[in-house]
């Protein structure tokens, strides 16, 4: 029941400005920045979002196209798509495996992205009452996508003490094995000091697919 040494976070190269002066920002907390209202909102941070979108700020945001509804009502529970979205855009992500984040990456072609190599412990000591973990890929709903809910969300010191057992109790499917490692950590909110924690920034050209060095 161990975090890795490193974990990464995959950006958009033209976010690095903010990055550097406001930390990482969930999409949520983008929107309140960038003073989006109303209906805007609603369709930025309710809905699938279809296309890679540029904020009034100038700050880039993902699309969701791997969150179509139809695959979100197949999958849900407890919870409907809209609010499965909300959930996405309340936190900020990172990757502990390198090729789950190359596909993402490959995703994201042809624009250029950077890849923040994070202290794992000095991101848990900081963020502890804040950090979950999840036990699948929770931006994508394609393909026979996993049952997911509230409860995929583990807290850090509830997966550190029972594993998975709280998915499984509230979601109502198998107990996954202990060693079973977590897919994202997610820190609900934003990390605005995360420049505190990064021990290297690799930038990736199109077509570049990153390579841990540290």
């Amino acid at each position: 029941m161990e975090l890795p040494d490193r974990v990464y976070h995959l950006a958009e190269a033209s976010n690095w400005r903010s990055i550097q002066h406001l930390g990482l920002l969930s999409a949520s907390n983008l929107f309140d920045l960038a003073g989006v209202l109303g209906a805007d909102r609603k369709q930025l941070e309710w809905r699938q979002r279809l296309e890679h979108f540029q904020l009034p700020n100038g700050v880039q945001i993902r699309d969701q196209r791997p969150m179509p509804p139809a695959g979100l009502e197949a999958c849900l529970v407890g919870m409907t798509p809209a609010e499965w979205c909300g959930l996405i855009n309340a936190r900020v992500f990172f990757w502990l495996d390198p090729d789950r984040l190359n596909r993402q990456r490959a995703a994201c072609e042809p624009r250029p992205q950077l890849v923040l190599t994070v202290d794992t412990a000095a991101l848990v000591a900081s963020y502890s009452g804040q950090l979950e973990v999840t036990p699948i890929n929770t931006g994508n709903a394609r393909r026979r996508p996993a049952r997911r809910g509230a409860a995929t969300f583990v807290p850090y010191a509830t997966w550190m003490r029972s594993g998975w057992a709280s998915e499984a109790a509230a979601l109502g499917t198998p107990e996954r094995s202990r060693s079973q490692h977590p897919a994202e950590l997610t820190v609900v909110g934003s990390v605005p000091d995360v420049m505190r924690f990064v021990v290297n920034v690799s930038e990736l050209a199109a077509g570049q697919s990153f390579v841990p060095s540290i």
